[in-house]
């Protein structure tokens, strides 16, 4: 028979056949899904392009629209928006403790009674007798653990709802007492105590919203005799500013690619970024101020950053001004242009951001490090040859104040109940000698203690100060003097040299301690 009619050869190459169109088929849907999945691929990178490009815009527009967004807003934090209202939480059964298990049922446990003839005529009584006693015995157990269970589940619940209650209760005192705390913080803002205005201020500079990126650091400090508010806050850099404008697909390379923000955008939009970072600290200080105690707010704006040339950290000031509340209220802030406001209002702005060129503030920050109180006038009530002794620790802090101020320093006191150490700050307003001064006043019969030069090097440091002065109506010890010396930034002002600086600067004829004993010679 030939092999063309064979059904056996006929078979094998049909199977032979169908398999080549099987294979065909699979690679044509291998290639088909291979097609798809390359497109789906492309399509997904050129999205994520897009989705960058959108990410980038958005936080472009959210820079371009700082001051806008705050003013739109219009809800300026108050003493009100700052209280607490209490709102009890519900109480949570703990898992398993909801419901009660049910009870266990005779029926579960009662066995079965004999069936038939032998059970009508009474066999086999006995022994269902017995197992009626002891499914008795497990009913009875059985309704004992439940009832000991039920008594551990109504504990467990009873215990948590009394946790539940007393959490509720501490929350509500904790909230009775802010508010509480709070109310007195107002009556003394409305009294301009000046630890109340600062902390509320403090209170509305950290509920400022910013985009990420922006640090939130700030200082205030407050005058009440003229209502002036400090603030120092730190501004962005510039890499706060998208480098790129958009990103783009570029199949052939699969990368997606910045387009990079062209250097003079880049450069106006972070100019614009800080002045409209300063109006907006402004305003918002000025609008939560309702009670009207603050009536200017200096400003200076800082960059902490590492300078690229010494590799050492700088705090370069890049804008400073000074606002009056009036001036400031004349501004119709939502259509200004913010460099051209701050230049209205006379303002010291960087000229180059961008490379922290600083500009000098306006009002020396440092002296915000340290509470300042209101000046005393000692002098005019003093006796025509005054004994330092016998004046009071704060009217020798204040005359001697008034020394520094006839010397040629700008002086201040301080607050006796949080100085460091720090009785007066002065700043030397001489363009080559300029720096703060912190003062330390000594109204001692007795040596000053070398522990007190070493405390006021170590505020020396701390504050960055230029120089730390200690006077002193009694003397130093040798071990003193040599540290002094060899610390270069400290001058130690015994009773002496105050009888000297007394006379040549204020014209007076101070008694000052006792006389300090001779010294041996070394």
């Amino acid at each position: 028979m030939a092999g063309g009619n064979d059904p056996y050869a006929r078979e094998l190459a049909r199977q032979a056949r169908e398999r080549e169109r099987a294979r065909k088929a699979a690679e044509a849907e291998a290639k088909r899904k291979a097609r798809e999945e390359k497109l789906a691929y492309a399509a997904a990178r050129a999205q994520e392009a897009i989705d960058r490009t959108s990410v980038a815009e958005h936080d472009a527009e959210q820079l371009s629209t700082l001051l806008r967004t705050t003013l739109l807003d219009e809800r300026p934090l108050t003493f009100d928006r700052l209280r607490q209202e209490f709102v009890p939480s519900l109480f949570v059964s703990p898992k398993g403790c909801t419901k009660a298990a049910p009870l266990p049922r005779w029926e579960e446990y009662e066995p079965e009674p004999p069936r038939g003839l032998l059970g009508a005529l009474g066999f086999g009584r006995r022994g269902y007798d017995a197992e009626v006693e002891a499914a008795r015995k497990r009913f009875d157990r059985a309704l004992r653990d439940h009832a000991q269970e039920e008594k551990k589940r109504v504990d467990k619940l009873d215990k948590a709802r009394a946790r539940h209650e007393e959490r509720n209760q501490e929350e509500a005192a904790r909230v009775e007492a802010w508010n509480a705390s709070l109310e007195q913080r107002r009556n003394a803002y409305r009294d301009r105590d000046v630890e109340a205005v600062e902390w509320f201020i403090d209170q509305v500079l950290a509920a400022s919203v910013y985009p990420h990126g922006f640090p939130r650091v700030h200082q205030v400090s407050y005058q009440a005799d003229t209502g002036d508010l400090l603030v120092q806050i730190d501004l962005p850099l510039e890499d706060v500013v998208p480098a790129a404008r958009a990103y783009r697909y570029v199949k052939t390379r699969d990368e997606i690619t910045p387009v990079p923000r062209p250097e003079k955008e880049r450069k106006e939009l972070y100019s614009s970024v800080l002045a409209q970072t300063a109006l907006r600290t402004v305003h918002e200080i000025l609008a939560s101020d309702t009670e009207r105690v603050i009536r200017s707010v200096a400003l200076n704006g800082h960059v902490a950053t590492i300078d690229r040339a010494t590799g050492r950290d700088v705090h370069p000031c890049l804008i400073t001004l000074q606002a009056d509340r009036g001036e400031f209220s004349q501004l119709v802030l939502t259509q200004v242009d913010p460099q051209a406001c701050l230049k209205r209002l006379r303002s010291l702005i960087s000229p180059n951001p961008y490379e922290l060129e600083p500009v000098r503030p306006l009002v020396t920050f440092d002296l915000s490090k340290f509470r300042l109180m209101d000046s005393l006038d000692v002098v005019a009530g003093l006796d025509s040859r005054p004994v330092l002794m016998d004046l009071t620790p704060v009217e020798f802090e204040h005359l001697i104040r008034q020394l520094f101020e006839a010397i040629g320093l700008d002086s201040v006191n301080t607050q006796p109940s949080s100085d460091e150490g720090v009785d007066a700050v002065a700043m030397n307003t001489d363009p080559v000698m300029k720096g703060l001064c912190i003062i330390q006043a000594k109204r001692t019969k007795n040596v000053v203690p070398f522990e007190t030069v070493s405390a006021l090097a170590g505020v020396v440091e701390h504050k960055r100060a230029a120089k730390g002065i200690l006077v002193t109506t009694s003397w130093f010890g040798r071990a003193s003097e040599a540290f002094a010396n060899e610390h270069g930034r400290l001058e130690l002002l015994d009773g002496a040299n105050l009888v000297h600086l007394f006379k040549e600067h204020m014209n007076l004829d101070v008694i000052p301690g006792p006389v300090p004993p001779k010294r041996r010679p070394r």
